[in-house]
């Protein structure tokens, strides 16, 4: 995608754009066309410059109709204690002009629609986490680990790159129990519980014919209708959607579900396998928001170049033979790869 951005950069041309990757977005658009409240508007900046924007305006418009709201129930209380007194009959009937004049500005019904994401932990994590000793697997004949060996600690929120998708894929199967390492071995703390985004879910999902509802209600500690409507509602399953067959869901629907999963298992320590594939911008970026917000241990692979930069605080990168293991940001990654080796790695 780099070499995309380089090209559109220094092209003198109209350029029109559509995209999911919010970083590829700030570093190509000089201009952003908002299509929302039955509206076309165009704004002039980048996405990050727009959204902020449009947040603080519906900030903005928030809390004006809670100071018109707070300032007619003043009116109105007057009005009703004094329109009967003649002495006050004046200062009633001004003030009566004055609630005229104020109203409440019922804000657009935007079509962008956010789910709710926020991992909550049952117990906190003790000071051992995830020992990976010298772990190595071949997968139909070529060798995708080999000799991988790490500790995952208490605070820490590792990105995993690597040219091979297959290799990180492969890892995240071992450590969750799905395979078996070749040679080597992984070991959980006692106090940590796991929660797995497969980079593939339908196994969760095909030939199932249970409804949304009953889907999750397999997870759930609480499972009455009510809790679970609410829960679901959240993320934007509604009316009659929480009896939707799971079996022919959507990509994005998939999930949404899959996330729900997660968030009831109440873990301290997450593994996503490439969680945003199917998602719109909105979705992203409740991950996203989610992700960085949890206080436990995150492991996860993504592309999104925004996810990866502010989530991760530690850069795993799988290799043709071990790993490169570096503290820092993903860009501070980039740098020290790139003075070290001299090579360049982009998502």
């Amino acid at each position: 995608m780099a070499w995309l951005e380089e090209f559109l950069a220094e092209y003198f041309g109209t350029v029109i754009v559509v995209s999911h990757d919010r970083h590829f977005l700030n570093n190509v658009c000089t201009h952003t066309v908002d299509i929302d409240y039955g509206k076309i508007k165009m704004y002039v900046g980048n996405y990050e410059f727009w959204y902020e924007s449009s947040q603080l305006i519906q900030r903005m418009i928030k809390q004006q109709n809670k100071k018109n709201e707070e300032k007619i129930k003043e009116l109105q209380t007057f009005i009703q204690r004094f329109s009967a007194n003649k002495s006050k009959s004046k200062q009633a009937t001004s003030r009566r002009k004055l609630l005229d004049k104020l109203t409440v500005e019922e804000m657009p019904a935007s079509s962008r629609r956010y789910p709710f994401i926020g991992f909550d932990m049952e117990r906190e994590p003790g000071k051992d986490i995830l020992q990976v000793s010298g772990i190595s697997k071949t997968v139909d004949g070529v060798k995708v680990l080999d000799d991988v060996s790490f500790t995952i600690g208490r605070e820490d929120k590792v990105a995993f790159l690597g040219e091979s998708e297959i290799a990180i894929t492969t890892l995240f199967r071992i450590i969750t129990g799905e395979i078996e390492p070749d040679e080597g071995s992984y070991k959980w703390g006692s106090t940590i519980t796991t929660s797995y985004f497969p980079i593939d879910s339908d196994h969760f999902f095909a030939g199932c014919e249970m409804s949304i509802l009953d889907w999750i209600r397999q997870y759930s500690d609480d499972i009455t209708e009510t809790y679970l409507r609410g829960f679901l509602g959240r993320m934007l399953f509604s009316g009659d959607d929480i009896f939707k067959p799971v079996n022919v869901l959507s990509g994005g629907e998939k999930v949404r579900c899959m996330f729900s999963r997660m968030m009831l298992f109440k873990s301290n320590a997450l593994i996503l396998d490439r969680p945003t594939n199917h998602l719109d911008l909105e979705s992203i970026t409740a991950v996203n928001n989610g992700l960085r917000d949890f206080k436990g241990v995150v492991l996860f692979a993504s592309h999104d170049h925004e996810i990866v930069q502010t989530v991760a605080n530690r850069i795993i990168e799988i290799k043709d033979k071990g790993c490169w293991d570096k503290l820092g940001t993903y860009e501070e990654y980039v740098e020290w790869r790139r003075t070290q080796t001299g090579g360049t790695f982009t998502l």
